[in-house]
């Protein structure tokens, strides 16, 4: 009986430390939830934007970390999930020190794309450079559920979903994720859609998206 014990108390302080290990996380934005951590990867779901997910631990040196929401587990881009520590809101993967994220190795990348991506979710990216932050990532102090990010534009019309999905484009990878508000760079072709003056378009990270002409931000993800 003793032996029982003591069993059972190593088995619940081993789970108790394992869900102590486990930091809970909101997606400051509708947050894709790709099968491994990189945009080389395939989007198997996404985070709405204010949910909470649960992060199992983050690369040390990438910004993609392993979560969990309801049934989906995958990995997400860590600079677009908050954390509340103390008074303040904390970008989950700048400050990871300072949360106390469980730090976990990369897996072994046999994506098809990992050439263009090699880094797996590094600071150097892919070849055609990086996007740029969103409003709502990395954002020191803002608040937990986001209400700061760029407005989704209006469902697009059938025309235009018929004509970006039917007319492919060259693809690129961009280090960074496919997020609502992110920048597109100017060495990225975006691609006109006829009679749509308010939009571009081009397949970023396996995602197409529209995109402004102006300021060429993300308005519209394809998912």
């Amino acid at each position: 009986m003793r032996n029982l014990i003591l069993t059972t108390a190593a088995a619940t302080l081993a789970l108790g430390t394992a869900a102590a290990a486990q930091t809970t996380a909101t997606a400051a934005t509708d947050l894709n939830v790709r099968s491994g951590p990189g945009v080389q990867h395939e989007v198997i779901g996404a985070i709405p934007s204010g949910a909470e997910a649960n992060v199992a631990g983050c690369i040390e040196a990438a910004n993609w970390c392993e979560v969990s929401y309801n049934d989906l587990n995958g990995w997400a881009y860590g600079e677009y999930l908050n954390v509340a520590a103390g008074d303040e809101v904390l970008a989950l993967t700048p400050n990871r020190e300072t949360i106390g994220v469980t730090v976990i190795e990369a897996p072994a990348d046999d994506s098809p794309n990992t050439g263009q991506n090699a880094a797996v979710g590094g600071t150097t990216g892919a070849a055609m450079g990086a996007l740029i932050a969103g409003p709502v990532g990395a954002v020191v102090g803002a608040a937990i559920g986001g209400g700061a990010g760029a407005a989704a534009t209006p469902e697009p019309t059938t025309e235009v979903t018929t004509y970006v999905t039917s007319n492919t484009v060259q693809p690129v990878y961009l280090d960074g994720e496919v997020v609502l508000g992110a920048g597109v760079p100017d060495t990225v072709e975006i691609y006109e859609i006829p009679d749509q003056p308010d939009y571009r378009y081009a397949q970023i990270n396996n995602q197409t998206v529209l995109v402004n002409p102006n300021d060429r931000q993300i308005v519209y993800i394809y998912r």
